[in-house]
C-alpha cells in the first residue's frame, strides 16, 4: 500500500501562484508514476499532469501546459505541482495519484493510489 497526502492548497487571487505537495509513504518502491488531477463542483475529475519515477518524463494536458509544472524529489518521496497564473476556472479539489506501472499515465485507471485532495480557490 501507498499513502498519499496532499498539501499546499488555499485561497489565491487570479494571476497568483500556488505549489501543491504530495508526500508518499508506505511501499513507495512500487510506484513508477505520479499524477495530478482535479475536480471542480459538478464536473468529472480531470487529469492535469503526470511524471515518471525518475522525473525524466512529464505529460500535461493542453489547458495547463506552460502554467503548471510537475516535479518530484525522490529523496523526500514528494511530488509537486507548481501552478502559476491561476485563473478562477482552476478552482477545484486537487488530487495526487500514484501508479505502479512504468511510463506516464493520464487516465484514472492508470493510477492505483489516491490522496484525499486539497482545495484550491481562486478569487477573481
Amino acid at each position: 500500500q501507498v499513502q498519499l497526502v496532499e498539501s499546499g492548497g488555499g485561497l489565491v487571487q487570479a494571476g497568483g501562484s500556488l505549489r501543491l505537495s504530495c508526500a508518499a509513504s508506505g511501499r513507495t518502491d512500487s510506484v513508477f508514476r505520479m499524477g495530478w488531477f482535479r475536480q471542480a463542483p459538478g464536473k468529472e475529475r480531470e487529469f492535469l499532469a503526470s511524471i515518471t519515477r525518475s522525473g525524466s518524463s512529464t505529460y500535461y494536458i493542453d489547458s495547463v501546459k506552460g502554467r503548471f509544472t510537475i516535479s518530484r524529489d525522490n529523496a523526500k518521496n514528494t511530488d509537486y505541482l507548481q501552478m502559476n497564473t491561476l485563473k478562477p476556472e482552476d478552482a477545484a479539489v486537487y488530487y495526487c495519484a500514484a501508479g505502479i506501472y512504468v511510463g506516464l499515465g493520464y487516465r484514472e485507471s492508470d493510477f492505483k493510489f489516491w490522496g484525499q485532495g486539497t482545495q484550491v480557490t481562486v478569487s477573481s
